[in-house]
């Protein structure tokens, strides 16, 4: 019997954190940063509606989470605004992390009202054992029949607010695959097997290091653009960016089961494509109960801020800068969020300021030791820059104001940090700080004394800081310098 030839057109989503329309985008050119808008909806719709009219019935197109949380609108309705958006795409599947920011509950919810499966070999209800969500699908697409499995990310039990994960255990996922694999190759005879991850890029290359018969990787997550695919064995593996300011685009041929050849484009969602009429009315509705309030001007930057960068960001110095002053303490901490759509020198909205932190928490204080202080600084460092990839908890170094740490990245856990200092003096192991957070991402509840959550929260002393300094100046300062 002749072995059939067969193309495929896999097109990613990954990351896109809720943001519903065009926003502003940093890039790299040269040794500088540029900013242009980007991304929404209605544009990805455009895109991926003038993909499918050219390859008709061969269209694979899969969106690998952290797509119900990061802006306003989504953060008020527990995701919901979304559903018809999400909905009008013509998804496949997806898989999923901060989409348990509204508690498993409501994550469920949102879940059943999607026209396509919440994929997850790797989350079980903790009193049944039972997964929460199906392992896999099978899809059959142009003649070929295609195993979509996901794995959600399995950090939310481990670094995250503890409602996130309420009567939820996660895994890895590195137990379940094989059998899965066997079962998709066995029983449902696929052709090809994709899997759509959200554990971070260096965790799916060395979880495909260690087995066989994926063929294609979608992986979220860390928001790399990856402007060229990379191989594992023989697993094709890409990742697109974030915000939705960019989408996968994977041909594949396939020859007896097998991919023979492939062609990748990171598409960027330029500002100067047509947005789909129907997906932008959508948004638009999705969005109008909150425009008027979110459009309100609260101030005016001098500093371009973003979160694009690993030790310290502008964004976050905003952030600390605000958590200081309204409290007075002498070093703030919160968590190093990745997501967070740049905001350019000029106006800043109360928008702007939900896309810093849509969970709007309120602000605590703490009392930290100098002993405390290097030890927390050293967890967060190994939770980042872990020799071994499943060690790694997501996230950029631990945002911090009011010390200067010089690290070395290289070293052993425990070992990085080199010196710490606070107003030019080094830290006193013994001695008590005075410090602010945000959330227990922030700071764990394990460290400190005389914790205090004041009823003051995040937007309204970002608001209060903007009204007193105007504009604002939060350049980078050095806090995390690796030598």
């Amino acid at each position: 019997m002749m072995k059939t030839r067969n193309s495929l057109t896999i097109v990613q989503l990954n990351d896109s954190h809720a943001y519903f329309g065009l926003h502003q985008e940093m890039f790299w050119q040269g040794g500088q940063a540029v900013y242009r808008l980007a991304g929404g909806y209605s544009r990805i719709a455009a895109v991926v509606k003038q993909i499918r009219a050219a390859n008709p019935e061969r269209v694979l197109f899969c969106d690998c989470g952290d797509t119900l949380q990061g802006t306003y609108p989504a953060q008020r309705t527990q995701g919901q605004a979304m559903v018809p958006i999400l909905n009008s795409l013509g998804l496949d599947a997806m898989t999923a992390h901060w989409e348990f920011a509204y508690g498993p509950a409501a994550f469920k919810q949102r879940a059943a009202e999607l026209s396509y499966p919440m994929l997850a070999i790797n989350v079980y209800d903790q009193a049944t054992k039972e997964r929460l969500f199906p392992p896999y699908t099978v899809k059959e697409i142009g003649g070929l029949k295609i195993g979509l499995v996901g794995i959600a990310s399995n950090i939310v039990g481990k670094t995250m607010p503890p409602s996130f994960s309420e009567g939820v255990e996660f895994t890895l996922g590195r137990e379940e695959l094989p059998p899965i694999i066997d079962v998709l190759r066995t029983w449902e005879k696929v052709a090809l097997i994709v899997l759509i991850s959200h554990l971070g890029f260096s965790q799916d290359m060395k979880l495909l290091s260690e087995m066989e018969g994926i063929d294609v990787c979608l992986s979220g997550h860390t928001h790399n653009r990856l402007y060229k695919p990379a191989l594992q064995g023989k697993t094709v593996i890409i990742q697109s960016g974030c915000h939705g300011s960019f989408l996968g685009r994977l041909d594949l041929e396939i020859d007896g089961g097998r991919v023979v050849d492939y062609r990748h484009q990171l598409i960027e969602v330029e500002a100067k494509i047509n947005p789909d009429p129907e997906v932008d009315d959508l948004v638009r509705q999705a969005i109008a109960p909150y425009q008027d309030d979110l459009s309100t001007v609260v101030g005016k930057t001098a500093t371009a801020l973003n979160r694009a960068t690993t030790l310290e960001t502008t964004m976050d110095n905003f952030l600390s800068q605000a958590v200081l002053e309204s409290t007075g303490a002498q070093l703030a901490f919160s968590n190093g969020w990745r997501f967070g759509a740049p905001i350019i020198p000029g106006e800043v909205t109360l928008n702007d300021l939900y896309n810093i932190i849509p969970m709007n928490p309120p602000i605590s204080t703490v009392e930290l030791t100098g002993e405390e202080i290097v030890a927390m600084l050293e967890e967060n460092l190994e939770r980042t820059f872990a020799r071994d990839p499943y060690d790694q908890m997501g996230g950029y170094v631990k945002r911090g104001l009011g010390f200067n740490a010089y690290i070395k990245i290289e070293n052993p856990p425990g070992q990085r940090v080199q010196q710490v200092f606070v107003a030019d003096e080094p830290l006193q192991p013994g001695l008590s700080y005075p410090t602010a957070f945000v959330t227990e991402q922030g700071v764990a509840q394990k460290y400190g004394r005389n914790r205090q959550q004041h009823t003051e929260r995040s937007i309204e002393a970002l608001k209060t800081y903007l009204a007193r300094h105007r504009p604002l100046h939060a350049e980078l300062r050095g806090t995390f310098v690796a030598v």
